[in-house]
Parts: structure tokens; C-alpha cells; sequence
């Protein structure tokens, strides 16, 4: 994976993967889990030090502030993911990965100083307020519906509103909430919030229990109820929220899959020294055809899915938004990482639905993979609405053409 990457990138990339492999694997069945199943925030700050001793905390961000571009990125977040607890250790975890990608391209230097330093320094996690609650007719994967509003009041704004499934609200330090604004000046749009947690008139009304077990703090819903934030501590400009969310969303998009690729890459690690020990019917399983082709597919699609990743890095790079191109790669992506870690606990059997391995786990959070950050099917019909666009498009040159 490393041909190409500078001889820093490529060491860092190498000592990730060594204090996954060596140090975080080894904490895999430590038992400090919340109601939930995720790992408490005690864990996490204990495995944190020890990232931070062995120079991997927070390795996708330059000592002067600065990010990697998206292909050393990949490099590294896909080391950190060879363990369901290695993105929390590192500091390379969603939402928190995505949240100081934002800050650090839109926050001012006051904003970064305040909010985005604490959580480079890996010193509290923080969350993302975007979706609300369908039973409210808030914004789910259409953020045009979002119904959480904010409007000034002298130096304030005020927040009131419902969200939905924001991910590691609960023990977060830092979120950013999204709300449409009512202010004459930017009425319609949205606009982005840092803020201080906990805070009072943020309630939390249910933490459910999830498919998904990695990240702390669950996917909670949640009430607003006149929030009082300074003007200061808007993100970016009044109405430019929902740009603001396309430079988040896109590279957290890849970011995800390069998370879960590396889970996958040991998954399939797992579930191929298991089929060349275990014997069955005379001979070892990867003998049998049956289970030997499911492992040739899922190294396949391994590579299928890190050649994804790496052109819609590429697409990045070029300071393009690139969110058709990340739209397709969380569709390839995700998808074929669902076969993988399906292909693995098939090749187990028994062994692969149990805890005595994370190829479970990792079943589980691909599953949920599929579904946040925009479903296969919303970047689907996203995707055919562009090529219905561009068919018209050419419809139109061609007619003029013609006419000319």
C-alpha cells in the first residue's frame, strides 16, 4: 500500500499499524462497555495515552495544523482500522475525524484555538447535529427539511429543535449544530454552530441500542430548547451551512470506508487462518472449493475497494468536492465490504456469530456502514438524477448543434 507515499507518511503508516496490532488488538476483550456495548470513555482515554506515547494520536494531522492530503490519509486510516478500537485510539474515529476536518478548514483561528485543539489532542471526542427525527418531519438524508431553527438575538443565535441519531452526543465535549436559519439576512439557509458540551438546554430523550457497537456514546436523539450561542462562535457565514457540510461530508464519506476496510482486511485475516488449520471431510476448509473462493473474492474485492478509495482520494486532492465521487465510492465501497465480512463469518460457521473473534463485529458495523452518512439507495437515486442531467445536457448540445 505504501508505494508512492513519502518515506514519512509511509514510517507513520508502518507505526500505526505496529501499535494497532501489538497494543490496541490485545484490549479487544477488555470489558469496560457501556449499556450499550461501546467502549466507555475510561478505555478510550487509556488507550489514547498510550497512542500518544508511542507518537500515533491523531496521525492524519501535521504538528503545525495542517491535514494530510487524502491519499496519505488512507494510508493511515486504513492501518488504524485493522481493529474495531483502533480509530478511538488514534484519534482517526468518526465523527470526531470529520468534525476537525471541518473545523479546520472553515473555523477561524479564535474557533480552532478553543474548539478544534482539544480534540486534536485527543482530549474529549465531539458530534455532528445534523439529522432529525422522521416522526417529526425533520431532515433525515434530505437536509433541506431540517426543521431545527436558529435566529439572532443581539450578540446570540437561538437554537431550538429535535435531532436524531448524532452519534457520540453523549459524554461529547464539542458539537456542531445545524439549523435553518429564520434571520431576514440568511432566511432559508443553514447555518453551523460550535458549541460547549454538555449544556442544559440540550436534552438527551433516548440513547438506543444499535446494530453497532464502536463508537461511544450510541447514536442519540435529542431535544433543543432555546440554546443561546454567540455570534462569534458561528462556523463560517450566516446561510453557508449546508456548503459547509459537503466539505464534512465528502471526505468523511471516504474516511469511513477507509476505517472500514482495514476491519475488513482483518476480518479476512481471521477468517483465512481459520479455513488453513480447521479440517473437515479429510482435507483443511480452504481446500474446499466452497470456502476457498469465498476468500479469492473477498481478496478481490479488497483491492477492488482500496482502488476506490484511492481514486476518489485522488478526486479530492484536487481540491474538487468530489461528492458524486465519493457518493460512488461509499456505494462500491460499503458494499463489497458487506460481502467480505459476510464471506468471513460464513467461512467460520459457528466460531464466525460469536465474540471469540471480531469478525462479528465487524459484520455488524459494516452492516450499519451501509446506512449512515446517506444510504446505498439515496446515493443511488442521486447518482441517476446526474446522469438524467447530463443526458438532457446533451440532448440540448445536440440540438443546437443541429440547428447551427
Amino acid at each position: 500500500m505504501s508505494e508512492g507515499l513519502s518515506p514519512d507518511i509511509a514510517a507513520m503508516a508502518d507505526r500505526v499499524e505496529a501499535f494497532v496490532r501489538d497494543v490496541v488488538v490485545p484490549y479487544e476483550s477488555d470489558s469496560r462497555r457501556d449499556h450499550h456495548g461501546a467502549p466507555t470513555d475510561e478505555l478510550v482515554m487509556e488507550l489514547r495515552e498510550k497512542a500518544r506515547a508511542a507518537g500515533v494520536l491523531t496521525p492524519h494531522i501535521r504538528a503545525d495544523g495542517s491535514h494530510l492530503s487524502q491519499r496519505e490519509t488512507a494510508e493511515v486510516l486504513v492501518r488504524s482500522g485493522l481493529s474495531p478500537l483502533g480509530p478511538l485510539a488514534c484519534n482517526t474515529m468518526a465523527p470526531d475525524e470529520g468534525n476537525m476536518y471541518l473545523i479546520g478548514h472553515v473555523g477561524s483561528p479564535a474557533l480552532k484555538d478553543r474548539f478544534l485543539k482539544p480534540l486534536v489532542e485527543g482530549r474529549g471526542r465531539s458530534a455532528f447535529f445534523m439529522t432529525e427525527p422522521a416522526d417529526w418531519g425533520g431532515a433525515g438524508s434530505d437536509p433541506s427539511m431540517m426543521k431545527t431553527t436558529c435566529r439572532r438575538d443581539g450578540d446570540d443565535w437561538v437554537i431550538d429543535g429535535r435531532k436524531t441519531f448524532i452519534t457520540g452526543a453523549k459524554g461529547a465535549m464539542v458539537g456542531i449544530v445545524m439549523a435553518a436559519s429564520v434571520d431576514e439576512a440568511s432566511k432559508g439557509g443553514a447555518c453551523m454552530f460550535l458549541v460547549d458540551l454538555p449544556d442544559p438546554t440540550i436534552v438527551i430523550d433516548h440513547v438506543p441500542n444499535t446494530i453497532d457497537t464502536s463508537m461511544p456514546g450510541s447514536h442519540a436523539t435529542l431535544t433543543i430548547r432555546g440554546l443561546r450561542v454567540p455570534a462569534a462562535q458561528m462556523l463560517g457565514e450566516p446561510g453557508e451551512g449546508f456548503k459547509y457540510a459537503q466539505i464534512r461530508l465528502s471526505p468523511a464519506r471516504l474516511s469511513h470506508c477507509m476505517r472500514w476496510l482495514g476491519a475488513c482486511i482483518r476480518a479476512q485475516e481471521i477468517a483465512v487462518d481459520y479455513a488453513c488449520r480447521r479440517e473437515a471431510f479429510g482435507k483443511t476448509l480452504i481446500d474446499h472449493e466452497g470456502v476457498g473462493f469465498m476468500l479469492a473474492e473477498n481478496r478481490i474485492l479488497l483491492q477492488q475497494s482500496r482502488l476506490m478509495i484511492d481514486w476518489c482520494a485522488d478526486v479530492l486532492d484536487t481540491g474538487s468536492l468530489g461528492t458524486v465521487e465519493s457518493s460512488m465510492a461509499k456505494v462500491a465501497v460499503s458494499e463489497a465490504l458487506m460481502k467480505i465480512a459476510d464471506n468471513c463469518v460464513q467461512v467460520m460457521g459457528g466460531i464466525g456469530v460469536t465474540d471469540r473473534t471480531i469478525v462479528e463485529q465487524v459484520f455488524r458495523e459494516i452492516r450499519a456502514f451501509r446506512i449512515y452518512d446517506g444510504p446505498t439507495e439515496v446515493h443511488k437515486w442521486s447518482l441517476a438524477k446526474k446522469i438524467k442531467r447530463e443526458w438532457k445536457q446533451a440532448q440540448t448540445s445536440t440540438s443546437q448543434g443541429e440547428a447551427g
